[in-house]
């Protein structure tokens, strides 16, 4: 390859190759180069320069030619291809490529056709520019099916109103006051007593008429007990990646959710995935294994997880004013000088 050209064609490949190796050598091998978590920093900084930049224009030769070309062919191999069908590309590429000069359009021609999966997404967006991932939670809905029926939903409702109520501020400093009805019960009328959340029989025949209008596959529909759960997610880096979802339920029970950078298709900001779940959602939490070299992990949990840091106590050293700083060198003038005028005398003495 033309190293003075593109060098990442040699020193990264060879990084990512000596990660690899280091792996099968020995466990817990302290690598520097080619994991995800560790090129974050640098790919959150205004210093980037692409990787498809020539060697005398990189700005960190060791980041962008070592480390990143690394860690992009490791996100691939983990992340988007696998374990197996990267190996074989790169085996491929290796092969029909050995004594000769590839460049790097020969390189992610191959890995394309011997995985025969469609890389450009990846190729422009680890390569060509200097965006990063960094997917946040955006926001969470549940949606349940509505029933229909009044003696279900009703209730429903009614609990909701009462609790918003229970904390209204105003309702609550006007509870006390007198109230005329009280006083006066002639004062009361038909909509006193009238609560349109009350179940009446009218509700239920309606309620019956409607479920003889369904077909069998709407009622069986209607019958699903189930959670629906719209998650949204923030593309704020700007590099478009597969997303990996780590899903808690209040039953405790785990799930992963792996899903394809396709999913960026449509809009390269925002997305939203359905999650159809028969237990609530207690916890979700973006790139759990730290795969996919997410900058800012602050932003992958729902709910909002507090950002910890660290600060030190510090003892603040008494400074003096320009006055007092004055006066001190000029008492340490005096004792010099008649530290001068001792010496003298006593030489004299002598």
């Amino acid at each position: 390859s033309d190293e003075r050209q593109w060098t990442w064609m040699d020193e990264g490949l060879n990084t990512f190759l000596q990660f690899l190796a280091q792996a099968e050598w020995q466990q817990k091998w302290s690598s520097g180069r080619g994991k995800p978590k560790g090129i974050t920093g640098y790919m959150a900084s205004t210093i980037q320069r692409p990787i498809m930049t020539n060697s005398e224009s990189i700005h960190q030769f060791g980041n962008n030619a070592y480390s990143k070309p690394a860690t992009a062919l490791n996100v691939l191999r983990e992340t988007v291809l696998g374990r197996e069908l990267f190996d074989f590309a790169f085996k491929e590429y290796s092969e029909r490529w050995m004594y000769k000069r590839p460049e790097p359009a020969d390189f992610f021609r191959t890995m394309e056709d011997a995985s025969g999966v469609d890389l450009d997404w990846f190729w422009r967006g680890w390569f060509y520019t200097t965006n990063n991932v960094d997917l946040a939670m955006k926001s969470l809905r549940l949606y349940q099916i509505d029933t229909k029926d009044p003696d279900i939903e009703k209730p429903i409702k009614k609990e909701k109103r009462e609790e918003e109520e229970a904390k209204d501020l105003i309702d609550l400093r006007n509870k006390p006051l007198p109230k005329l009805v009280d006083e006066n019960r002639d004062l009361l009328d038909f909509y006193n007593k009238f609560d349109p959340l009350d179940v009446t029989q009218s509700d239920r025949r309606e309620y019956n008429d409607f479920l003889k209008s369904l077909e069998p596959e709407e009622l069986k529909l209607l019958s699903l007990r189930r959670k629906f759960y719209v998650i949204e997610i923030e593309n704020i880096g700007g590099l478009v990646s597969p997303v990996i979802l780590d899903i808690t339920y209040a039953n405790g029970k785990k799930g992963t959710m792996r899903i394809p950078a396709e999913i960026w298709k449509r809009n390269t900001r925002t997305v939203k995935k359905l999650v159809i779940a028969k237990k609530e959602i207690t916890q979700i939490e973006i790139d759990p294994m730290l795969e996919t070299a997410d900058t800012d992990r602050n932003n992958n949990y729902w709910p909002p997880r507090p950002i910890e840091s660290r600060f030190q106590l510090q003892k603040r050293k008494k400074g003096k004013n320009p006055m007092q700083k004055a006066k001190e060198e000029e008492n340490r003038s005096k004792e010099q000088q008649n530290e001068k005028k001792k010496k003298s005398s006593e030489k004299d003495s002598s």
